[in-house]
């Protein structure tokens, strides 16, 4: 009897490990094409108000008309505690305790006001966004998440379809390509 339970005990074995090679082999196609999917970011900088409008008289109010648009392009919300924007002088705005809700667009001033959920301020007392610059978004790992520069056509970005304002103007700005280096300033 224990050569017919020993026997019996393969065939199970084997048909075990042949189901698992049949499963292993009809899920690998769905997990590889899910990382053939370019990676979409979650926040993009979608507009840049670098110049006040009007008359710049370095003013509160003339700051907070300088400001970066943030959208969250997913419908989950995104925590961005720790996240940085900073521009190219190295100028650096640190998100604290605050939470982007999908889908949902905030604009970071320059200058002193109240946080909202639409608006957020750098309480900066000083110009940040210049005629010729780049504003660089970074997760609380310091790893780039979108980067936009205006101004002047740079080596290793491309134009895209987001906008910067100059008094009113619409200008092409170019985008990072290099979503995934680190960029130390």
């Amino acid at each position: 009897m224990s050569v017919s339970a020993s026997a019996t005990t393969r065939r199970l074995a084997a048909a075990v490990l042949t189901a698992g090679a049949l499963v292993g082999t009809v899920a690998l196609p769905a997990s590889a094409a899910d990382h053939a999917r370019p990676h979409r970011p979650q926040v993009e900088i979608t507009h840049v108000q670098y110049d006040t409008p009007g008359r710049n008289d370095r003013s509160n109010r003339s700051l907070n008309h300088q400001w970066v648009e943030l959208t969250n392009t997913t419908r989950r919300s995104v925590n961005l505690d720790g996240w940085t924007l900073s521009d190219r002088e190295g100028r650096t705005y640190t998100f604290h305790h605050y939470r982007l809700d999908g889908r949902a667009t905030v604009r970071v001033h320059t200058g002193v006001g109240r946080d909202s959920r639409r608006d957020l301020f750098q309480d900066r007392h000083h110009v940040v966004w210049d005629q010729r610059d780049t504003a660089t978004l970074r997760n609380d790992h310091g790893r780039l998440v979108d980067s936009v520069s205006w101004g002047s056509e740079r080596r290793g970005h491309r134009s895209d379809d987001r906008r910067t304002d100059h008094h009113g103007d619409h200008r092409d700005d170019h985008r990072d390509d290099h979503r995934d280096n680190r960029h130390h300033n």
